[in-house]
């Protein structure tokens, strides 16, 4: 049996795909990664049966420094259109929402940075990835902007006080994370010394690398379960959502 093959989009160097490439493999799915800063994004979804898109610093309409970034809105909003298993994080996140007729902006009340809690909300409590989470799971946090509206239809999963919009699916099966659950300590602590002035709003504990392999640990506990269920709808043994939210690519 072919294993199933997904599309991983690496906006940036320093976000790789890391822990959450060791579970998706461990889970049998087979992984196409592009850099998209030294390669061009395939033109359509073809051949794949998911699609990740992952974080990294810039902004999510920053096209004329990273004109890839089109590319990359596009062919979210294609795999809204063809019901495609999507994980987004942070960045991938924010390119999702846009791509959908959403809106991102610099966060008004500044960074979100460090080992936090996210609420599920009610609705999330019907969703295939996310009912069996805790109600209060534990995330790493490092972002500026935030997505201040989400698309029309999106099913809203997870809030912060800081920033609401912390998780939401749109359409079937495509699923925005604005928080990470991939990292390893390393790459936290290389994000924080490349970003002293948003590392400095966390808690100064929050970047002992014991507390961040401690951390690491709980989110695994949590997070590799729901990335196991990401790989059951990719293979097509998890039903997705009932059909909500938008259906045709609104770029």
């Amino acid at each position: 049996m072919t294993a199933p093959r997904l599309l991983v989009l690496q906006p940036s160097q320093s976000d790789p795909l890391a822990k959450l490439g060791d579970w998706l493999e461990a889970d049998g799915i087979d992984l196409h990664l592009v850099s998209l800063q030294d390669e061009p994004a395939p033109q359509t979804l073809d051949g794949y049966q998911g699609l990740i898109c992952l974080g990294g610093e810039m902004g999510a309409l920053d096209d004329v420094r990273h004109p890839w970034l089109a590319d990359v809105r596009r062919l979210l909003s294609n795999a809204v259109a063809q019901r495609v298993p999507t994980l987004a994080v942070c960045l991938g996140a924010q390119l999702l929402a846009v791509a959908t007729g959403g809106q991102v902006r610099k966060g008004p009340q500044g960074p979100e940075v460090g080992v936090l809690l996210v609420a599920k909300r009610d609705v999330a409590g019907n969703d295939p990835l996310f009912a069996d989470l805790p109600w209060t799971p534990d995330v790493l946090q490092f972002h500026n902007d935030e997505v201040h509206v989400l698309p029309p239809g999106a099913e809203h999963l997870a809030a912060s006080p800081k920033y609401p919009n912390q998780a939401f699916r749109v359409g079937t099966s495509a699923y925005g994370l604005q928080f990470h659950i991939e990292t390893t300590p390393e790459i936290v602590l290389n994000w924080a010394a490349k970003d002293p002035e948003s590392a400095a709003v966390a808690r100064p504990h929050h970047f002992d690398l014991d507390f961040l392999t401690e951390a690491h640990r709980d989110f695994e506990e949590v997070w590799q379960p729901f990335v196991a269920r990401f790989a059951k709808l990719v293979r097509g043994e998890l039903a997705p959502a009932g059909c909500l939210g938008t259906q045709l690519p609104l770029v």
